[in-house]
């Protein structure tokens, strides 16, 4: 059965929604004007006072519709009941695409990609998203398994460049990865015993750099995805950088490529 265009529409915009929970997180995204706001959802077991009332001052104030909900029906909107304090905001991010939308778009200019391979320390998640959204990165290319939740610690670490990321959302990375393939992008993993430097390899129009998990490195499957692989090149005995380090390194590389 075909889906109907009106169907298609909301998922697209779905998409490029981001759910923010609790209180104070919430209170913030209302005081900045900048952000698009789609719907406000309150748990009604709320006490109508403190910083629930000026969330609801602010809600008003900006035209934000509000929805109450029982908190089961909040926590499934929150994906977090046991920290969203009954107070989660849908954010409009125009920035993040779907895998289908980010290939579908017609560009003459060079694409980087940074591909995030099991990144679960969310204080390294919002720093690599920060690095790539300031660099010449044009996309995030995040599964939505095995990652770090979008949740406030990594907003806090991205220092709000999150909801102006780039960001790419996909089932699984090596199904990703290999559509990547399939439009002409060349896959890069970022490995410390590789043979070639980051900094002289000359790569593809289009190009995915991976970077793997802070402790295990990029997985075994992704790796066999690799049609080049790059090192950082050390000195002074350093085996290994931070994973949010390697990513700023990538996106700012990537500038002398275009």
């Amino acid at each position: 059965m075909q889906n109907s265009p009106d169907y298609l529409r909301k998922k697209s915009f779905f998409e490029k929604v981001l759910t923010v929970y609790g209180r104070k997180a919430v209170l913030e995204t209302l005081q900045d004007d900048a952000l698009q706001c789609h719907a406000l959802h309150l748990a009604h077991s709320n006490r109508e006072a403190g910083i629930v009332a000026d969330i609801r001052q602010h809600a008003a104030r900006r035209g934000v519709p509000i929805k109450v909900h029982d908190r089961e029906a909040l926590s499934r909107i929150s994906k977090n009941g046991r920290q969203d304090q009954g107070v989660a905001i849908d954010i409009v991010c125009p920035a993040f695409a779907t895998l289908d939308d980010f290939l579908s778009e017609a560009t003459a200019q060079p694409r980087r990609v940074l591909a995030l391979d099991g990144i679960t320390n969310p204080q390294n998640l919002g720093m690599i998203i920060r690095s790539a959204a300031a660099g010449a990165i044009d996309g995030i290319l995040l599964p939505r398994k095995g990652s770090a939740a979008l949740g406030p610690l990594v907003i806090k670490a991205s220092a709000g460049t999150l909801y102006r990321a780039p960001l790419v959302l996909c089932d699984g990375l090596a199904a990703a990865l290999t559509a990547c393939q399939q439009r002409g992008g060349e896959i890069c993993t970022l490995e410390s015993a590789a043979p070639r430097s980051l900094f002289q390899h000359e790569s593809r129009e289009f190009c995915v750099y991976v970077l793997g998990n802070e402790s295990e490195g990029v997985s075994a499957q992704i790796s066999a995805l690799a049609d080049t692989r790059l090192a950082i090149p050390m000195r002074n005995g350093v085996e290994s950088l931070n994973v949010a380090v390697t990513a700023s390194l990538i996106a700012y590389s990537s500038y002398f490529d275009r």
